[in-house]
């Protein structure tokens, strides 16, 4: 739990800005979380001379293997870096090329570097989970970056390429580099964001904005059927990314399906805080969020209670809600569908490697400095989880090949980022994820306490195979803390946001599915996922489905807005927020 400071105002505040000046030299990582991750496993494999001596023995081993390689590879003839290797071949040394003298040595050292790297830190006794998972990340984003295929003069795929077009690829990639750095010094776009502009090619399902205040926009959407199902559905996004990421291109727009299906559809669209709203918190988030929104959706369709759809942290707020609302007796919700949604953290997954005290300090400290987070941080945070994926091969492609990835339109999207004010994000972060507040009864909303077991509507609750923001396993915990008699699990292929934003046909996906009643048994999740029904395709059709079984009928479509209750047109959507740097 955090402790209360008892320091004084000016001392705090000079402590903050000097974090604040040490991350700007680290990246906004913290160096007392890895320096004590390493002083605990050096401490303990000190303590330890059975392990010493098996290290001992690997490091010879792996040595002997390397010369052992380079020999036959001197010796002449093609072979592979991945020939009679103790271990999974890295696929980044599979082509043809790398079985060249010298870079299959190359290679072959690397691998067998990597591996002696990774078990030195792995079974010390006495060292922590936690520590042992940092010190993995950390040589994971170490040898990330020492790859041999990483560098112009130990891979032979970048040297035929150089000299096959004469070092023109190094050239565009020259061009490439000022252009990139031409732009991020601008706050520009990337190159071709500009071709998914919101509003005209993403975003642009017909609607009209019809409520908002100082944090949101509510857009509601054009009907597209002659009737629709008499419950409406309001999605809440999550405030660390635009909306629109359920409303791309036409034809993997989540909000033009439900549209299309017959679904009356609002969409909260947030706005972009900056400096002046560093004092907005989680509750400011539920009040003039959620409930404001929720609101007005009844205003506009009286009399019809609300199917409620939350992604990612708007997921999490939309429980937090739901448990408020059901403390309070206001029963307005007709059901819940969380995607890709955390309510217990106790296993939050890879981002547990930047939540600990002594990061959380720093980023704090980070944030009270500029009234908010900036998008690129989090940002970072992100590509660093999978860097092999997210910075270095794409900088290989960019700068060395000189070719550019075409953008697509969850790409444009990616790169539209928003920012998050200080004391929202301190306290999500302290009471969510490192507190964990919500799963244990003591996250308040208003003052008084919620509690998740209050919660008794119809439940859909989509994880993906690879979250690694979300993990599957940690989204499926909800089932121990809500008390929903119609509680549906379901796991679709993918990852946090491709696994969503699949589209209604998707040959390539497939997910799994379980509905359980209040008196069924409790499954673990390995038991959930092998007695689940799997299914091939998209899972989209499944919510419809899912929402349509739950609705009460077919009726006319409402009209747009409400004027005479205090809900006006405001203008088309997408809005403004949305449009919002």
């Amino acid at each position: 739990m955090r402790k209360k400071s008892s320091q004084s105002p000016s001392t705090r505040d000079f402590d903050r800005e000097f974090r604040a000046q040490v991350a700007q030299m680290t990246a906004g990582l913290a160096p007392t979380a890895f320096s004590t991750a390493w002083a605990d496993w050096v401490m303990h494999l000190a303590l330890a001379p059975a392990k010493q001596r098996e290290l001992q023995q690997d490091t010879l081993m792996r040595a002997q293997d390397t010369w052992a390689f380079a020999l036959r590879a001197l010796a002449g003839g093609a072979v592979s870096p991945g020939d009679g290797l103790d271990g999974a071949a890295d696929p980044r040394f599979a082509t043809e090329d790398w079985s060249q003298f010298p870079f299959n040595v190359y290679a072959r050292a690397y691998q067998n570097a990597a591996a002696l790297l990774k078990d030195s830190v792995r079974d010390v006794d006495g060292v922590t989970e936690y520590h042992d998972q940092l010190l993995e990340f950390a040589l994971r984003m170490l040898l990330d970056a020492s790859s041999p295929s990483n560098c112009l003069a130990t891979n032979p795929e970048l040297l035929a390429l150089t000299q096959a077009e004469k070092g023109q690829n190094l050239m565009r990639g020259l061009e490439h580099l000022a252009e990139d750095l031409r732009r991020t010094l601008a706050g520009v776009a990337p190159v071709g964001a500009d071709e998914f502009e919101v509003g005209r090619h993403v975003a642009v399902t017909p609607g009209k904005v019809v409520f908002r205040n100082e944090l949101i926009e509510l857009i509601q959407y054009a009907p597209a059927t002659r009737d629709v199902h008499a419950e409406p559905i309001l999605i809440v996004p999550a405030w660390i990314m635009k909306y629109y990421i359920l409303d791309l291109s036409p034809r993997n727009s989540m909000i033009r399906y439900l549209v299309d299906q017959g679904h009356t559809v609002f969409a909260m669209s947030w706005k972009n805080p900056d400096e002046r709203d560093r004092e907005t918190g989680m509750d400011d988030y539920v009040r003039k969020g959620l409930f404001a929104a929720l609101d007005a959706v009844t205003a506009i369709v009286p009399d019809r209670k609300v199917h409620a759809v939350g992604y990612c942290i708007g997921g999490t707020l939309l429980a937090i809600g739901a448990a408020a609302l059901a403390r309070d007796g206001d029963q307005r919700l007709a059901s819940m569908t969380m995607f890709a949604a955390q309510t217990d953290f106790t296993e939050p997954g890879e981002l547990a490697f930047f939540i600990n005290p002594s990061q959380l300090a720093m980023l704090e400290s980070t944030m009270h400095r500029k009234g908010v987070l900036e998008s690129k941080q989090m940002g970072g945070a992100f590509a660093l989880l999978r860097a092999r994926d997210l910075v270095w091969q794409p900088m290989v492609d960019t700068y060395l090949k000189g070719r550019r990835a075409a953008m697509i339109d969850l790409m444009a999207w990616n790169a539209d980022g928003t920012r998050m004010p200080w004391k929202m994000h301190s306290e999500y972060l302290y009471r969510l994820y490192l507190d964990n507040e919500l799963a244990t009864n003591r996250f308040p909303v208003g003052g008084r306490l919620v509690r998740l077991s209050d919660i008794r509507l119809p439940m859909l609750v989509v994880g993906t195979e690879a979250d690694h923001v979300a993990p599957w396993k940690s989204v499926y915990k909800i089932d121990n803390l809500v008390r929903s008699d119609d509680f549906t699990f379901l796991l679709t292929a993918g990852g946090h946001n491709a696994g969503i934003v699949c589209g209604p046909v998707h040959p390539k996906r497939h997910y799994r599915i379980k509905t359980r009643r209040l008196a069924d048994p409790h499954l673990a999740p390995e038991e959930w996922f092998d007695e689940a029904a799997r299914h091939d395709g998209s899972w989209w059709p499944a919510l419809h489905r899912w929402l349509a079984q739950r609705s009460s009928g077919r009726v006319k479509p409402p009209a747009m807005g409400a004027a005479r209750r205090g809900h006006p047109v405001i203008e088309d959507a997408p809005g403004a927020y949305v449009r919002q740097r």
